[in-house]
């Protein structure tokens, strides 16, 4: 953009303002793919014999990518998907070598192939430049954009040929602009600490956690009510045909004992799921799998291990489930003294609080769908009480000073209703709920938290210091499905968690204000206690909409005042959603965060935009996150801030569709007002200093 003389010192957010008008006509710039090495968050998924290291022939610059291609093989270079608006066409150069291949390309919406643009025979030892419009291959103008391959065509193996300098290449658009956006900020209004757990993760690699600076490392999920750590193994329940399978070391506790380690050389806390299942987890010979519903042993199956044929999915051919199996065919009982010598090696190796956070097993209330090779019977809630109490004690006797988390339960039902109601009520046509029916009515997690309360006073004892449950989405968001109408439903579904009037459109089809709900259920029934989700998930981890959907959630947690959360599971590095996680912990990939103070911060919807405000303890600064959820357009920004004196500038840190953290230019403010203008699906941060 070319400034006038008299706009040169003008805030460029500003001038860009002035610019805009109802629409502007930017010109973006060429996104390289390939430049001697993969560029922009590209990622080789080719399944040809591929040198992207080749130094002869190269079109430019030292090196060039060789493709040798058996038949049907491919060059299939890939990314987190994208906005293609800004760009008109895919350039790149390719050299046949001996010559003669005929070839086709491909562009990928979600992963999935769109028109084919045939290509040769290619002429030998020759370089040619191939520019394809994205209109062409069927992917212009869309935000689900991820990749492209070059494919053989002939089904036989073709001669090496050569590909060098890719780029998608910049067209001319107008961009749209939104209506502004007014956001007003008080320091003094809402404020309350934000907790750093929050901004845990489930399975991070030690590379992980210390990037994203997370807090909290689950070790959770079905398998694990199956860990046998005597062992070393588990089994994986309906998550993979019931099979029971050994980790590469027999060492009793290892796979907890790596957990702990990896977790705390990386200053995280571990959180470690103790099973209560009636059963775990036993190999065979030589550490041999063993299936719970062996092809051999109880027929055809409907489904089979496509690795290990006679592991079936429990489902006969004709359809029907089968019943009575024999759990020890792939399992040997659970009781308080095996765990209660797992929890005795982790104290002992780890010493008192070195393993943080106990986990009382996971989602209890559908054991008999999940596991029901070992518990067909959904569990009831008095035995699901006295599970908490006999292992929570265990904890409790070899460590005070761990925290002790339950019931870990699955969903909105599970919250309601015991695993024996769902079960009973699935069967009978929801017309009763006996369980339910046989304790007063009440609601199943409230009554747990009661009872439990009731008998930890009368005994003097606490079992159970975090109060978890897990959520995902009810209407499709938790997958990959990134069409708009899902991408708006992301937008809002988020509400579920906070508001108190908003209908969730999924079956629930009721007002879940989940937080607010599970702080309410503590309050009244278990005061003390800390509030937790321990799993969620609304997806399109590969999506810029996942992303921002990402940055509300744990902006939300942080407003809301949510004690622990932890992500099921950790996203790829390479995602712009593992990206919106280190914008909260780790932005400038020096250690610099989000603030640990909450405080108002008011936008006037929420379904487009939304924001949230800490002030920061380390250096008083105020740092403001904006999550444009709006899938085009750039929308204009006021920041209004109140009862806080700021300093002359701001700084700007910003993920959008480019997949990458950026630093922009410093704003400057106008007294205590702050504008600049928003790219559609982005996540900034805005960190304000102190005035004098």
């Amino acid at each position: 953009m070319t400034h006038s003389p008299s706009l040169k010192k003008m805030p460029f957010a500003l001038v860009l303002l002035l610019f805009l008008g109802a629409g502007a006509t930017l010109q973006a710039q060429n996104q390289p793919i390939y430049t001697d090495s993969l560029q922009s968050g590209w990622e080789s998924y080719g399944w040809a014999t591929l040198n992207y290291a080749s130094t002869s022939p190269v079109q430019a610059g030292k090196d060039a990518i060789s493709v040798t291609a058996a038949a049907w093989q491919a060059l299939y270079l890939h990314h987190a998907a994208e906005d293609s608006t800004p760009y008109k066409s895919l350039s790149f150069w390719i050299n046949g070598g001996a010559g003669g291949q005929k070839l086709q390309v491909q562009a990928t919406l979600s992963g999935s192939a769109q028109a084919a643009y045939p290509l040769g025979p290619l002429p030998a030892n020759t370089w040619q430049q191939v520019t394809i419009p994205l209109s062409t291959l069927g992917v212009a103008n869309n935000s689900a954009f991820d990749g492209f391959w070059i494919q053989d065509t002939t089904g036989t193996s073709q001669p090496t040929y050569f590909v060098d300098t890719i780029s998608l290449i910049a067209g001319t658009s107008v961009v749209p602009t939104n209506s502004s956006v007014t956001i007003a900020v008080d320091a003094t209004a809402k404020v309350h600490p934000i907790s750093p757990l929050i901004y845990g993760v489930a399975f991070a690699t030690k590379a992980q956690l210390s990037d994203l600076k997370a807090p909290l490392n689950r070790m959770g999920g079905n398998s694990t009510s199956r860990y046998n750590w005597q062992i070393n193994a588990d089994n994986r329940a309906n998550d993979w045909y019931y099979e029971s399978i050994g980790d590469a070391s027999a060492t009793p506790g290892y796979r907890g004992d790596a957990f702990i380690s990896d977790s705390k050389a990386a200053g995280a806390s571990a959180m470690i799921t103790v099973p209560m299942l009636p059963w775990v987890a036993k190999l065979g010979l030589n550490r041999a799998y063993l299936d719970s519903f062996s092809v051999k042993k109880y027929g055809a199956h409907q489904s089979t291990d496509p690795y290990w044929p006679d592991a079936g999915n429990g489902v006969r051919a004709n359809g029907t489930t089968i019943t009575g199996n024999d759990p020890s065919d792939a399992n040997t009982p659970n009781s308080t003294n095996l765990q209660k010598g797992w929890i005795a090696h982790i104290v002992s190796k780890w010493g008192k609080g070195g393993l943080g956070y106990y986990i009382m097993d996971n989602e209890p209330s559908i054991w008999f769908s999940t596991h029901r090779d070992v518990a067909p019977t959904g569990l009831k809630m008095a035995d699901l009480k006295a599970d908490i109490l006999a292992y929570s004690a265990l904890v409790r006797a070899a460590d005070p000073t761990a925290k002790i988390v339950a019931p870990e339960e699955w969903g909105w039902e599970g919250y309601l209703y015991s695993g024996y109601d769902q079960q009973y009520a699935g069967l009978h046509g929801y017309s009763s709920y006996p369980d339910r029916a046989a304790h007063g009515n009440m609601d199943y997690l409230p009554w747990l938290l009661q009872s439990l309360h009731t008998n930890d006073v009368q005994t003097g004892t606490r079992s159970l210091d975090v109060f978890s449950v897990h959520y995902y989405p009810q209407s499709g968001e938790f997958g990959n499905d990134v069409s708009q109408a899902m991408q708006l439903l992301r937008n809002q579904s988020t509400r579920e968690l906070w508001d108190t009037n908003y209908i969730s459109k999924s079956w629930i089809n009721s007002k879940v204000s989940l937080i607010p709900r599970i702080k309410g259920w503590v309050q009244s029934y278990y005061p003390g206690l800390q509030t937790a989700i321990t799993e969620y998930n609304w997806g399109a981890e590969g999506s810029i909409n996942g992303a921002t959907t990402q940055a509300d959630l744990e902006g939300i947690f942080g407003r809301e005042g949510l004690d622990l959360a932890t992500r099921w599971t950790t996203p790829d590095t390479n995602t712009p959603t593992y990206l919106a996680m280190k914008m909260y912990r780790n932005y400038d990939s020096k250690g610099s965060a989000f603030g640990d103070t909450s405080i108002a911060a008011t936008a006037p919807n929420p379904d487009n935009l939304s924001a949230f405000a800490a002030l920061r303890t380390t250096d008083k600064a105020l740092t403001i996150m904006v999550v444009n959820k709006v899938l085009s357009g750039i929308t204009p920004l006021t920041l209004n801030l109140a009862h806080f004196t700021p300093g002359k500038t701001a700084q700007v840190w910003q993920l959008a569709s480019a997949n990458a953290i950026k630093a922009l230019p410093n704003l400057t403010l106008a007294g205590t007002a702050l504008q600049a203008s928003l790219p559609a699906q982005s996540i900034t941060l805005f960190v304000i200093p102190p005035g004098p």
